[in-house]
């Protein structure tokens, strides 16, 4: 063989080069188009991870450091306490009353909430003539804020002027003080919040209610299935998923209730309302022990995470997705 021959045995055949080049830019330009699509991505995300550092990385991380420090009056870092305040905490009387009185108010308010909403989300779904203005009257609380519906409960259980005191005489029945007695306090708080979330629970309810298919009811109906039979063994089901999702929405909301309670009770009458989220308020803005209120703030973190967990871990076994 001459050396021309070993040359040209040697040298890659013209196209085996090109289809490796070709090869060879395909993968850079598809590295640089993934690139682009990653920044792109990253760039539409800033705005909600710039809002999320601020308003709820930065103050947890804050809440953090100040529950492991003494504060003064103004705030400021006084001692590192490690975890004194926890313990003064756990070993405190009042933090398990105003513990005990959150997951009686959760009682109260998330079963009574959901059940009332369901029964008029199913009530409402029809198309007859005027079930608009039912489903407006009764989503129309989720456009009433905290403040405003406080203030009007307010004045409906005032002990004189109030309606439902008015309303109870002409049945012969006596007036009741509702916001000043220890025995009807929260379960007034209760009603006025089952009322004030109302409206948020109707419309997700009635939205689940309507994706249901109108064959299946036409299938129960020729089956001979009943109203009741239909709602319970196959309404109910199928909206489970959405049902699982307002529950959870309706422990979080409750066991975070603060503004009707700040305005209709402050707490009272003989610490009967004090939940957990004002007993924060009161401790970290009332009597400045910022570093007691955070360490309660974790810890009432810790507990509706916990209870979130327990709720995915048992309750979405009864869920029955489509």
């Amino acid at each position: 063989m001459t050396l021309l021959d070993r040359n040209a045995a040697v040298r890659p055949a013209p196209n085996s080069a090109k289809r490796q080049t070709a090869s060879a830019a395909g993968r850079r330009s598809l590295r640089v188009t993934q690139w682009k699509e990653a920044s792109l991505a990253y760039a539409f995300l800033l705005p909600s991870l710039l809002l999320f550092g601020i308003f709820l990385f930065y103050p947890l991380l804050k809440s953090v450091y100040l529950s492991l420090h003494l504060t003064d009056p103004r705030g400021r870092i006084a001692a590192f306490a490690g975890l004194d305040n926890f313990t003064e905490l756990l070993a405190s009387d009042k933090f398990y009353e105003s513990l005990k009185v959150t997951l009686s108010f959760t009682v109260l308010t998330v079963p009574v909430g959901i059940a009332l909403a369901l029964l008029l989300a199913a009530l409402s779904q029809g198309k007859l003539r005027g079930m608009k203005s039912f489903q407006f009257v009764f989503s129309l609380p989720v456009a009433i804020s905290v403040g405003t519906g406080s203030v009007i409960w307010m004045m409906l259980y005032h002990p004189t002027l109030g309606t439902l005191n008015y309303f109870l005489t002409l049945l012969g029945v006596e007036p009741v003080r509702w916001l000043t007695d220890p025995a009807w306090a929260l379960i007034s708080v209760s009603i006025m919040t089952i009322w004030m979330n109302l409206g948020f629970n109707y419309i997700v309810l009635l939205s689940g209610l309507q994706s249901v298919p109108e064959e299946i009811y036409d299938s129960a109906k020729i089956d001979g299935s009943g109203p009741l039979r239909t709602f319970f063994q196959l309404t109910v089901p199928l909206v489970s998923p959405t049902l699982f999702f307002v529950g959870i929405v309706s422990v979080i909301h409750a066991f975070q209730s603060f503004g009707q309670i700040h305005i209709l009770t402050k707490g009272g009458p003989m610490n009967s309302t004090d939940v957990i989220v004002f007993n924060i308020y009161q401790d970290a803005f009332v009597n400045f022990r910022f570093g007691i209120g955070s360490a309660q703030a974790l810890i009432l973190f810790a507990i509706v995470l916990i209870l979130t967990l327990l709720q995915y871990r048992f309750l979405e076994r009864k869920v029955h997705y489509q």
